[in-house]
């Protein structure tokens, strides 16, 4: 018995041991986790509940007042639906093109490898550098896009994509599309070659064709990482500033002025860095409840 006790208790020592050396490895990221998320976060929160001048950041409490301000007008509103259609249309077009980039760089095709290397070029280059370019070619009076048009006699004079509605929309959307449409090819890609090929020979047999190969055997086994990249990307351009910033500046008339442009413009042009804060919190507010409402989906799908 006293044998068993002591090897008891050594086994319970190293255990101790190991868990402190587990508590040990993981601190750091802990920390780190709760410098740039947990502080931030319940900083956000707490200015929310100020009415804060930002160049000194003093101010009075409100409570709940800015949330009343905001909900009650006009601007968060059309600003939710600017940044939902701006979401929803370049997110539409990411995924059609992804996927149908993806499966034509997985065929067997020539300069197949150069094909792929050239197709991430849109993701990896700089934003503002994308949009520079963007801006020349868009360019109502110099810019090579009306010039194309025009030599083709598809229009009769220049069309002013960034300055009138729906063109500045409809441009902002395209123009996100391309930015990040090679993410889906990678993530789609990915999957594709690894689908096994007996699952294809299988549906030849039964008589599929090519369209009835993709319904059946190719759009199942891509269901799991379409899912994971509708959700990223649906995060990713729901908060997306810095593109919209810089083709149009939310306008014209603000009307491709979305929730994180606002939330700038609240706290750097207008000096109100509370409502700014509580633009934020809404936000997060959104995207939490679309984030627990997909994954309900996804799991009753699994079920």
């Amino acid at each position: 018995m006293t044998a068993l006790a002591a090897t008891y208790e050594n086994r319970m020592t190293l255990e101790k041991r190991y868990s402190l050396i587990g508590m040990a490895l993981i601190a750091p990221t802990v920390l780190i986790l709760t410098a740039v998320i947990v502080y931030p976060l319940v900083s956000a929160i707490y200015l929310s509940l100020f009415s804060i001048y930002t160049p000194t950041l003093k101010g009075n409490w409100v409570g709940l007042g800015n949330y009343a301000t905001v909900l009650g007008g006009k601007y968060f509103w059309l600003s939710l639906w600017t940044t939902v259609l701006w979401t929803a249309g370049t997110l539409f077009l990411q995924v059609l093109f992804g996927v149908g980039m993806a499966l034509l760089l997985n065929q067997n095709i020539l300069f197949r490898s150069l094909a792929r290397s050239l197709v991430l070029f849109p993701y990896f280059v700089s934003t503002v550098v994308a949009v520079l370019v963007w801006r020349w070619l868009f360019n109502d009076l110099y810019g090579i896009l009306n010039h194309l048009l025009l030599m083709m006699g598809v229009i009769n004079m220049p069309i002013d994509w960034l300055g009138i509605m729906p063109n500045a929309m409809l441009s902002v959307i395209g123009v996100g599309a391309w930015k990040f449409f090679p993410f889906v090819v990678i993530a789609v890609l990915a999957r594709l070659q690894t689908i096994p090929e007996h699952l294809y020979e299988a549906a030849k047999i039964d008589g599929a064709g090519t369209i009835g190969r993709f319904f059946d055997v190719t759009l199942p086994q891509l269901r799991d990482v379409l899912s994971i990249v509708i959700l990223l990307r649906i995060i990713w351009d729901f908060k997306e500033f810095d593109l919209i910033y810089l083709l149009t500046g939310g306008g014209p008339l603000d009307n491709t002025r979305t929730l994180p442009l606002i939330v700038y413009q609240q706290a750097f042009s207008l000096n109100q860095m509370g409502m700014a804060a509580t633009y934020a919190v809404a936000m997060m507010i959104i995207m939490l409840i679309f984030m627990l409402f997909y994954l309900f989906q996804a799991r009753r799908g699994e079920r």
